[in-house]
């Protein structure tokens, strides 16, 4: 009897142990939650952030948009101040990247800047993008430190690739005058005046934004005002 409780009990060990189940990718599962979580809150933090402004937001008003508690607000970013960073980051380093890497090909200085000007216009005008600059715009006066993340993180990139484009067209003879290399701010000015004239007036007097650029290109480029 003895050795048929024992051989009994080994028989059920066995049967609990039997091979293990099988389980589904579950770190795999998180991370795409956490990455889609965290998209949200962003894009929660975009819509409040143009409603209201960025002094205005409460962290609150942005978890109640994207469903989620405060508290897992804090789970992805330190503060309202790192919150707006990274959606300048998340928002504006794809096309920043973009023209970094289309402005490196040796190209004649006409058709960089025309890749540019379509880049803006369907990346950055043409989407919410437009409305992360606009913040930056209006908010960078009080705020400081989100003017300077975005002359770090944006700015200041694309204006030495502009640069480099400009200092190779000059190299081989494409520009009238060499004032565009210290100025390069004035090839992209045409965009701010864009978003600005967006916020402002476009329920007015819209504006033809590509023509507009256009135009600015035969300005710069070859001075015949047509």
């Amino acid at each position: 009897m003895a050795l048929d409780r024992v051989t009994v009990r080994g028989r059920r060990g066995q049967g609990r142990r039997g091979p293990p189940r099988k389980r589904g990718p579950a770190v795999p599962a998180r991370r795409s939650e956490r990455a889609e979580r965290r998209a949200a809150i962003l894009a929660a933090a975009l819509a409040e952030f143009s409603a209201r402004g960025f002094a205005a937001t409460r962290l609150d008003d942005v978890a109640a948009r994207a469903g989620v508690a405060k508290g897992t607000i804090y789970l992805y970013f330190r503060d309202k101040e790192s919150l707006f960073q990274e959606l300048i980051r998340s928002q504006l380093s794809p096309v920043v990247e973009t023209i970094e890497a289309a402005f490196a090909h040796d190209l004649p200085v006409r058709a960089a800047a025309e890749q540019a000007m379509e880049l803006f216009v369907r990346e950055i005008y043409g989407t919410r993008r437009k409305d992360v600059i606009r913040l930056v715009i209006s908010e960078g006066p009080r705020f400081p430190k989100l003017a300077e993340f975005y002359h770090r993180e944006v700015l200041s990139r694309i204006l030495a690739a502009i640069r480099g484009v400009l200092e190779r067209a000059a190299a081989r003879g494409e520009l009238r005058s060499k004032k565009l290399i210290r100025f390069p701010q004035l090839v992209g000015a045409p965009g701010i005046m864009a978003i600005v004239w967006n916020s402002l007036f476009e329920k007015f007097d819209p504006l033809d934004v590509r023509a507009m650029m256009s135009a600015h290109l035969d300005l710069l480029f070859e001075g015949d005002g047509q």
